[in-house]
């Protein structure tokens, strides 16, 4: 056996056996290079400790299948890109052609790097290299095809896996891309698919079903993500939920039109795959010229808590996650809709200054015509007949309040009944001599034109520079249907993605402290593409605490809590019109970037005592909420959830009993915890504020003020009786590990 070396970056020479093993949080990721072959993943998923060179090699041989009848003559070696001469019968993840040639090229590998993340190093040993955290690069080409391919993969210390791939036109005459996209293998036993579906007001709904012969394919052809986008597929163990079974899932970080897919073969082949949706003639590579992909995230996970907490630890880990405590906010939409009156808009603010607030948001209704939500957009001015004086004195109020202010753009769109449409008809995306169907009575400004990308830069500098606003609400309230561009109506949604990404990088880099909030007729649009560049997201337009339950619970399988906009209702929701109390819609929002979307100014004396009371109790607990560990239950009663969050080192923890129906059965029974340090005492305390109107039932453990103290491992393994609550309503308890001192003077 040769003896290993460790160096700090190691290029590798595929001409022969040559393997790569990558492994970090738990995961490992083993990919054959032989031959000069493009990558061939041999395993990914749990950690393969203490793998050497002749494991890897019997792992890779144990891979390739025996051959049946009527099957190719050569086992079946699928590689990343699906190439079409490995005898890959599934969807290849590149499809292009120059004139109907070149559509199935032979990509060899020219160079290979590895290179560890961190100051980890490199190890070599005979013809498998090494490395915890890292990212290998592949450089690939078919010079008879002429076309050249890199390809990424990282794999980052919480095992988070992600992928993309960057291909070049080599030769004269332009290639026309029609996919590309990265697969990632799945093993034989994962066999149910669970993706999430949804509409406006109920985004990110749950659905699943078996894995069997052929592609569950899901395409977005709305020019953003979409509140019924698949979000995460996952496939796993049949049975899988938040805590037990393997899962394998993907998510494809793009805003625009995009494809995920499970598939299975005939011949037991089964992978993920995920890639941009190309509209026909988006992407025409001329000699010199490149297309890269979206980042496509793959994360394995036992359970789905597990899974969730990767994309969390990765996302927290980025240099530019928000560091600083997430500020209270009040966006004023549900309050006043389009009557911005003075008066009423700076009683708000005093309002919610008393209440805690601590940051204040103007949403529609400021700029141009627009009084109703009929004209105006486009038009980034503030109205004079609105505003006769400017925002200032709105404005100064906030601020001297102690509040931030931010403000509600809607950038991509325009109305036609506008300054700038009428100005500039070109400038709106449609598919040639006509407009598409109006939604909201507005159509897509076609940012990929560069005057009309500076005329919405210009006009959004000017304000950011005249007044201190801190943060901008960024809506995108239509889909982008027949969204060509002039003067052709050739298909534009990849140049108006990228555009609207560079637009808010531009944005940020001029105004360093700027925030930005991801909006899309609520949350058609949370992918980890604008995560990029923004600094959270619209959860829904229904907040609703009932619907929010559901949404936030499945929101956070790939956000954390922090990047969650997570507001307090009306008493009468806007979007389905039920009554909730204070209690519920408080302490359903405070799970995640607490807001508050309600006309303060009808709040009764004691509506506005109780809400600053559960102000002060996010604020409280608003350090743990947005940096520990997301742990749901599996439900035992479909009418009870139970949710919570766990510090990193398991010295504190919250979880809420939330009851969302009549349970099947009275009393529902015992939970058990998950998360949590079976070595160490806890003080369990019932920390709810407030007071719920109805009360609940308490079983004869359910914690006083001094507390009840259980241990870690008798809180996970037998558990602990529900109390009776009344539906739509819940309990919050509090867990903070007891000292040595303090757990022996009661014992």
């Amino acid at each position: 056996m040769t003896a290993a070396t460790l160096e700090p970056t190691t290029v590798l020479d595929p001409t022969g056996p040559c393997r790569v093993h990558l492994s970090a949080g738990g995961v490992s990721l083993l990919a054959d290079l032989s031959g000069s072959l493009m990558p061939s993943v041999v395993h990914w998923g749990a950690a393969l400790t203490g793998l050497d060179a002749a494991e890897a090699t019997a792992l890779t041989e144990a891979a390739a299948p025996h051959r049946t009848a009527n099957d190719q003559d050569v086992p079946m070696r699928p590689d990343m890109l699906g190439s079409l001469h490995t005898g890959w019968t599934g969807r290849p993840g590149l499809v292009g052609e120059r004139d109907g040639t070149a559509w199935t090229p032979f990509l060899r590998v020219t160079q290979a790097v590895v290179e560890p993340a961190g100051s980890g190093g490199v190890r070599t040993e005979g013809n498998l290299v090494s490395a915890g955290a890292g990212r290998l690069e592949v450089q690939a080409e078919d010079p008879g095809a002429g076309l050249a391919v890199r390809l990424e993969l990282e794999l980052a210390p919480s095992g988070l896996l992600r992928a993309r791939a960057e291909l070049t036109n080599t030769a004269e005459g332009p290639y026309r891309v029609h996919e590309l996209g990265v697969l990632l293998p799945l093993p034989s036993h994962a066999r149910e698919v669970l993706d999430l579906a949804g509409h406006w007001s109920k985004e990110r709904v749950p659905q699943r079903r078996d894995l069997t012969v052929g592609a569950h394919l899901r395409e977005g052809r709305k020019g953003r993500t979409g509140a019924d986008a698949a979000y995460v597929l996952t496939v796993g163990e049949p049975g899988f939920g938040f805590a037990a079974g393997e899962t394998w899932g993907l998510h494809t970080g793009f805003s625009g039109n995009h494809r995920t897919w499970a598939e299975r073969l005939f011949n037991g082949h089964q992978v993920l795959g995920g890639s941009e949706l190309l509209l026909p003639g988006e992407v025409s590579l001329g000699q010199g010229e490149s297309y890269t992909t979206p980042w496509l995230y793959g994360v394995y996970g036992r359970g789905l808590d597990e899974q969730a907490g990767r994309f969390h630890d990765w996302l927290r880990a980025r240099p530019q996650h928000p560091a600083r405590p997430r500020p209270v906010t009040l966006n004023v939409w549900e309050a006043v809709y389009f009557d911005h009156s003075l008066a009423k808009l700076t009683a708000l603010a005093d309002r919610a200054a008393a209440a805690g607030v601590e940051r204040y948001v103007l949403d529609d209704g400021w700029f141009g015509a627009r009084r109703d939500d009929t004209a105006g957009l486009g038009d980034w001015v503030v109205s004079p007949d609105a505003w006769p004086e400017g925002l200032s004195p709105l404005v100064d109020h906030v601020r001297g309040l102690g509040m931030e202010f931010g403000l509600w753009f809607e950038p991509e769109m325009v109305n036609p009944d506008s300054d700038v449409a009428r100005a500039h008809p070109e400038w709106i995306m449609g598919p040639g001599g006509r407009l598409p169907t109006e939604t909201r009575r507005q159509q897509v400004l076609d940012l990929g034109i560069p005057e009309a990308y500076a005329h919405v830069r210009d006009q959004m500098v000017e304000l950011l520079e005249e007044y201190p606003i801190a943060y901008i609400k960024w809506d995108h309230n239509r889909d982008l249907l027949e969204a060509g561009t002039h003067p052709d109506g050739r298909p534009g949604v990849h140049a108006q993605t990228l555009a609207a990404y560079r637009l808010m990088a531009e944005l940020k880099e001029r105004f360093p402290d700027l925030e930005i909030e991801s909006c899309s007729s609520g949350g058609a649009r949370v992918d980890l593409g604008v995560l990029e560049h923004t600094d959270r997201v619209w959860t829904s337009d229904c907040i609703d605490p009932l619907e929010r339950q559901q949404m936030h619970r499945w929101t956070q399988q790939l956000i954390p809590a922090e990047l969650m906009g997570s507001h307090i209702a009306s008493g009468a929701s806007h979007t389905t019109g039920r009554m909730h109390t204070l209690h519920f819609r408080a302490g359903t929002a405070v799970w995640g970037h607490l807001g508050i979307e309600w006309d303060l100014t009808q709040a009764t004396e004691q509506e506005t005592a109780e809400l600053a009371e559960w102000v002060a109790f996010h604020k409280d607990h608003r350090t743990l909420l947005h940096s520990g560990r997301t742990v749901r239950l599996d439900a035992f009663d479909p009418a009870l959830q139970i949710h919570g969050v766990v510090a990193a080192d398991g010295s504190e923890a919250l979880f809420a009993v939330v009851a969302t129906a009549l349970p099947d059965v009275e009393p529902v029974g015992r939970f058990r915890l998950r998360g949590l340090d079976p070595e160490l005492r806890y003080r369990v305390r019932d920390v709810t504020p407030g007071a719920d109107p109805h009360g609940f039932r308490r079983p004869p453990w359910w914690p006083g003020a001094e507390g009840t103290v259980l241990s870690g491992r008798s809180l996970q393994t037998t558990g602990v009786h529900a109390p009776g609550l009344w539906p739509e309503s819940l309990r919050i308890l509090h867990l903070e590990a007891r000292s040595t001192a303090e757990t022996s003077s009661r014992k």
